[in-house]
This record gives C-alpha cells, sequence and structure tokens, in this order.
C-alpha cells in the first residue's frame, strides 16, 4: 500500500503500482482470516462489535486526508470498500438472520453505490470470496482471484488500456495476490505477525505524511 501510494511523490514508478496492486486483495484476505478465526454462530462478540466500530470510525476520519492527497478521485477512501466487505463476509460465515441482512444489506449498498466506492462492488464482495478459498482452495482461489482482477479493472484507466503491458502485469499481480497470501499463511518457518489497532491510524497519517512530503517538495522548487 505504502508502495502504491509512494507514486504521489515518483509518477513514473510504474513499478510501483504494479507492487500496490497486491494491497487491496491481501486487505480482504486479513478481514477473510479475521472472520474465518471465530466458529459460525458467534456474531455477537465484543471482538466483532470492536472490528466493526474501528472500521466505520476510520472510514470517517480517512476521507479527509485521502481527498488531499488525491483530489481527483471520484470515490471514497478504500475504507468504506473493506467495511462493507467485513459484513458481507460476516452474512456469509454466520447463520443469523442479523448477519444475514447486514451482509445483503451491504452487497445492496454496494450495487448501488459502485461508482462511488474504491473497487466498486467486486471490491466489496472479495472478502467473502476470500472466505470460500479457505473452505474450498480450487474454486474459491480461482473466483477470489477473478474478483480481484475485476476490482482492479474499476479503474478508468485500466479499462481503458487493457492491451498496454501495464494492466496485464496489474492483472496478473491482483491475480496472484490471495494464493500469495495463503501461501505466506501456510509455510512452516514463516511467521506471518498479527497486526494491532495503530494500523488503523497508519492508513490516514501515511496519507497526510506523503501529502506534506509533496509540499515540502512543491515548496523547496518554489
Amino acid at each position: 500500500m505504502v508502495a502504491d501510494h509512494l507514486r504521489y511523490l515518483w509518477p513514473s514508478a510504474q513499478g510501483l503500482f504494479v507492487i500496490g496492486r497486491l494491497a487491496f486483495p491481501l486487505f480482504c484476505l486479513v478481514i477473510a482470516c479475521h472472520v474465518a478465526r471465530s466458529r459460525a454462530g458467534e456474531l455477537y462478540t465484543s471482538s466483532n462489535a470492536r472490528h466493526l466500530t474501528w472500521m466505520l470510525a476510520f472510514s470517517v476520519l480517512s476521507e479527509w486526508p485521502y481527498h488531499l492527497l488525491d483530489g481527483d478521485s471520484a470515490t471514497f477512501s478504500v475504507m468504506p470498500t473493506l467495511t462493507l466487505g467485513l459484513l458481507c463476509a460476516w452474512g456469509v460465515h454466520h447463520p443469523q438472520l442479523l448477519a444475514r441482512v447486514a451482509g445483503l444489506s451491504a452487497g445492496v449498498v454496494a450495487a448501488g453505490a459502485h461508482q462511488h466506492l474504491m473497487y466498486g462492488l467486486p471490491g466489496v464482495l472479495l472478502p467473502s470470496a476470500c472466505l470460500l478459498s479457505w473452505r474450498r482452495p480450487g474454486c474459491g482461489l480461482v473466483l477470489s482471484g477473478c474478483l480481484a482482477v475485476v476490482a482492479n479493472l474499476t479503474n478508468g484507466w485500466l479499462a481503458s488500456h487493457l492491451t498496454q503491458p501495464i494492466t496485464w502485469l496489474v492483472m496478473a499481480s491482483a491475480f496472484l495476490a490471495i494464493p500469495l497470501g495463503w501461501r505466506m499463511v501456510d509455510v512452516r518457518g514463516i511467521t506471518v505477525l498479527p497486526v494491532g489497532r495503530w494500523a488503523y491510524g497508519f492508513y490516514p497519517l501515511h496519507l497526510l505524511a506523503i501529502k506534506s512530503l509533496l509540499m515540502m517538495s512543491a515548496a523547496g522548487h518554489g
């Protein structure tokens, strides 16, 4: 994610954009792992309440830094997409009526607000596909990879330049992100450290840091 956003400092570094396409599918995989960690039916827990509360809070707190850095963006930051994705994943994993309704409602909202969500409806559905890839590795990995590719093609430039090599590299990076993520989790000797709550604040703060560097660079050239 940070590598991707460093393109604001080095616009010609297309390789950073390709590497950055790993970030969103891996975020969705992390959400799926958190959901899968609880037993089906264990919806009403303090952990789930905290998770949703933090996601909602930083969906709001991240908007100003995001649009400060990218004033031309027509979408929200990535946080609303991930929050709706969490609700959809709960609807898939938990049998309670509230979970099903929340998941269905999140999907309906995502369909209606598709153009305003980063990665659109496919991005909202991706955590649920990651859950399926855990239960049924074969079809689940293919589905999650395809959704990751389609989610990236919500980027207007990529969608209109399908024959460009950079677009194919982006699609390959997105498709392979989920299998790579599962591989990192499964390989013995590799420890994936837990990410604490500090990561919620890291997202808007690193956007502000990059914006500050841009402003200092502009002032130096002025």
